[in-house]
């Protein structure tokens, strides 16, 4: 590799082969830079001083390929490109590790802001700001109509008995971080798991879908959502309750994660619900159980990241106050349910 290359991104390899899958897209020689943000996979945008183009590949240093499926990611959202739900074109997709080190796709640079936080949204105005949450939520009731098997996706996942299973392996994510005694975790995941809902039809589901995983241009159009790399078949109603989750999350103090929600003009959690059932005709009654595991999701989630930074397995900015969050969202996720 070359010292102007990004980690884990040899531009001279990669160069040769979009010359070879795509010849004439390339013009100049190319430069990357390494995206901030997103769950684990590695995003660069490489560019050849004409034109842009998204590289996405698995973290450095991985050995699970079932972790960070390139191939799924790439079959998602070309499949979903000719739909309602904006989604950027795939260009390429290569599984030969010996070209970068790694599988690897390639598709457009799609232009837009992905608002992070409240600030943001608050210098656009209260309009917009409920013009581009409704977006949101619309775009969300959109991938959720679609029929998998319309756009070649019936075999991306085992839609029956996903809810036990989602529940199954959140509890084995927490078994696998237990440091210290959490007050009432135990209880909620037993109230979760003693009611578990009847899923309604299966939908496609992004598993992380956020503003800040979608682009908005300059008329708050939502121009792309962007990773999928927990998509799956199962049930739609996890989409909806994690957004609510976040919106949610206002009620705690904590920096790392989006806090849009609390921007003037940002709907309400029952506004964001009424607007989702209109869209997409759902059934929502036992939407609390959702957004109860939906909260259940989310402690679990920052208990690891508090277990690994408290056994100096990664560090960050923020991370020393993030197993202060835990309790709190338990707290919510047994509320939520209790009140349901």
């Amino acid at each position: 590799m070359s010292p102007a290359d990004p980690p884990g991104l040899d531009l001279s390899r990669l160069r040769a082969h979009l010359d070879e899958q795509a010849p004439g897209l390339v013009e100049g020689a190319l430069t990357a830079e390494v995206v901030e943000g997103g769950r684990s996979n590695l995003t660069y945008i490489v560019g050849d001083g004409t034109s842009r183009w998204v590289v996405r590949r698995p973290p450095l240093g991985h050995v699970l390929p079932t972790a960070h499926d390139m191939s799924r990611e790439h079959k998602v959202i070309t499949a979903l490109r000719p739909t309602k739900v904006p989604v950027p074109e795939t260009i390429t997709l290569c599984q030969d590790t010996d070209v970068i080190g790694a599988p690897f796709y390639v598709m457009e640079f799609v232009a837009g802001t992905p608002y992070r936080s409240a600030d943001e949204l608050a210098a656009l105005g209260p309009e917009r700001t409920k013009a581009i949450a409704g977006s949101l939520i619309d775009t969300l009731g959109d991938l959720h109509e679609i029929d998998p098997a319309s756009v070649g996706l019936a075999d991306f996942g085992h839609p029956e008995g996903f809810l036990e299973r989602q529940l199954r392996r959140w509890k084995k994510q927490l078994d696998s971080s237990r440091s210290r005694d959490i007050e009432g975790i135990d209880g909620l995941h037993e109230r979760l798991a003693s009611a578990l809902p009847a899923s309604g039809a299966p939908a496609i589901v992004h598993g992380d879908y956020r503003l800040d995983n979608v682009l908005v241009d300059g008329e708050d159009r939502i121009t792309a959502v962007l990773d999928w790399e927990m998509s799956t078949l199962g049930d739609p109603l996890t989409d909806l309750a994690l957004m609510v989750a976040y919106a949610e999350r206002g009620r705690i103090n904590l920096d790392i994660v989006s806090n849009v929600s609390a921007a003037p003009g940002y709907p309400g959690t029952d506004e964001v619900i009424a607007r989702y059932a209109e869209r997409s005709g759902r059934d929502l009654s036992a939407l609390d159980w959702y957004v109860g595991f939906a909260f259940f999701k989310l402690a679990v989630i920052l208990e690891g990241i508090y277990y690994r930074f408290t056994h100096g397995q990664t560090v960050g900015a923020g991370f020393e106050q993030i197993g202060d969050a835990v309790g709190p969202l338990v707290a919510l996720g047994n509320e939520t349910l209790k009140d349901g």
